[in-house]
């Protein structure tokens, strides 16, 4: 099933920058038997854990962690670039292989000890994913899994993530 997924899976070069080859998930996104398929997958991840909440990074995580919540009757908590959220919020910053950024998260989002499944579309360095399970953790939840539509092997970005229960899809190595 995953070979479906990686066949409609583009290659964009130079974005978005010179030297990076972006991987573009809008064809699995555009076609309704692969995105149900991408959905199922990344959920699976998760079967037989008990899931309080579903954190989704911004923005594709907020694709597929919606319908994912739906799955296991969790809420749907967004993470977000700095200055997204309307009410009072958490903050971390943490650096890019291009930069550094912030993410943040409503600090009522997630209670002490709730069992949070992390989405998002794609691990590279890990920096944005290991943010939000620090974010995550800061406010007590604890992060049962972390999941990726597509993880890119040859950085080590998992490595990162402060993690043990690490899921993607499709790999590149």
């Amino acid at each position: 099933m995953p070979d479906k997924l990686r066949a409609a899976i583009r290659d964009v070069p130079n974005f978005p920058k010179e030297g990076i080859i972006f991987k573009d998930i809008t064809p699995v996104l555009g076609d309704p038997e692969l995105l149900q398929l991408s959905i199922d997958q990344m959920a699976a991840t998760a079967d037989g854990l008990e899931i309080d909440k579903v954190v989704g990074i911004d923005a594709r995580g907020f694709i597929f962690a919606p319908p994912i919540a739906l799955k296991y009757k969790a809420g749907f908590v967004p993470v977000r670039k700095k200055g997204k959220l309307p009410w009072n919020t958490k903050s971390i910053r943490y650096s890019l292989e291009y930069g550094e950024n912030e993410i943040e998260i409503h600090e009522d989002a997630v209670k002490p000890g709730d069992k949070v499944l992390l989405i998002d579309d794609l691990l590279a360095t890990g920096g944005t994913a290991a943010a939000a399970v620090k974010l995550l953790k800061q406010l007590g939840a604890e992060v049962v899994c972390v999941t990726f539509l597509i993880e890119l092997d040859f950085l080590n970005g998992r490595e990162a993530i402060d993690c043990e229960n690490i899921h993607s899809i499709l790999h590149y190595s």
